[in-house]
């Protein structure tokens, strides 16, 4: 498969200091791949290298075959952006929003208007056409700034955190969207803080830290190169009592973070065992997920 957007070595100083250091990734045409970090890990400045909003102090960026950022414009053109904060105009309409924003390609209005009725449908806003935005729940807000990045037909769509706020409904209604997105050949470059989210939707991911890319693959890959097989959640209040005597002789890894106690196994029939002879415990058997390989790459510490 082709690449859509290549990275070599890439750097950027802010006062001195690298906040992306050295980075190196490669996006296939038809992919979703997902860039996942703390905050402050170097995600939206390495979004705005990879756009050429901003311009790397040291590495090489490539996207849709022209060099980044020296040809961005030209680049841009095929490219659709989903922002973390939606910045719809709450003067305008729906339709009015995505027939302002076409115009930005130098899209012709009957070529837009052409596009209008598949745009809504794909957001499932065809019934609030005529509707002004600040009269849109967050769903349908949401939706419609998806929408609107498809009006230029884009071969790469940048998606930053584009499920935040939102419901369950809503949330799975957009994966529905994306997913069908990347059935049609579209690329998608997607940040997000739900790992769930980012398990489903992405065939490769990159977990960044401190600016580095720290981890790659696939979501099966992640989980079984960095993490037990198995998990068993323990709570209560005499949790990490319990865990500071038995875990460690119970499971191969074990975090204890305020009244809940994580225990890392390759097989947890011992552990469950064990568990049985404290009554006055809670646990949670299940498998490891990202979000398990996320906190053991970056850490449980609260990042501001």
């Amino acid at each position: 498969m082709s690449s859509v957007i290549k990275a070599e070595g890439i750097v950027k100083l802010y006062a001195g200091q690298r906040v992306v250091d050295g980075i190196s990734l490669e996006v296939s045409r038809g992919e979703c791949f997902g860039l996942l970090g703390p905050n402050g890990a170097g995600k939206t400045t390495t979004l705005r290298m990879l756009l050429g909003l901003i311009a790397p102090d040291g590495g090489k960026i490539s996207m849709l075959g022209h060099p980044v950022p020296d040809e961005a414009r030209e680049a841009r053109i095929r490219v659709g952006v989903v922002p973390q904060i939606d910045n719809l105009d709450p003067d305008f309409t729906v339709s009015e929003n995505l027939i302002v924003y076409g115009r930005y390609f130098g899209m012709k209005d009957a070529e837009i208007r052409a596009r209008l009725p598949e745009l809504l449908e794909f957001a499932n806003l065809a019934h609030k056409k005529d509707v002004k935005v600040p009269t849109l729940s967050g769903g349908m807000k949401r939706r419609l700034t998806l929408a609107r990045a498809l009006v230029n037909d884009p071969d790469l769509i940048f998606l930053d955190e584009p499920t935040t706020g939102l419901d369950p409904q809503a949330r799975h209604l957009i994966w529905q969207r994306l997913r069908e997105l990347t059935a049609r050949g579209k690329t998608l470059l997607l940040t997000t803080h739900f790992m769930d989210e980012a398990e489903r939707l992405c065939h490769r991911l990159a977990v960044m830290d401190n600016g580095k890319i720290i981890s790659q693959g696939s979501p099966r890959e992640l989980i079984a190169n960095n993490i037990e097989p198995q998990v068993v959640e323990v709570f209560g209040e005499t949790a990490p009592a319990w865990a500071s005597a038995h875990a460690a002789g119970h499971s191969e890894r074990f975090e204890i973070s305020g009244e809940s106690v994580f225990c890392y196994v390759n097989d947890a029939s011992d552990l469950l065992h064990e568990l049985q002879q404290h009554p006055e415990l809670s646990y949670v058997h299940r498998p490891a997920n990202l979000e398990d390989v996320f906190l053991k790459l970056t850490g449980r510490e609260m990042r501001e």
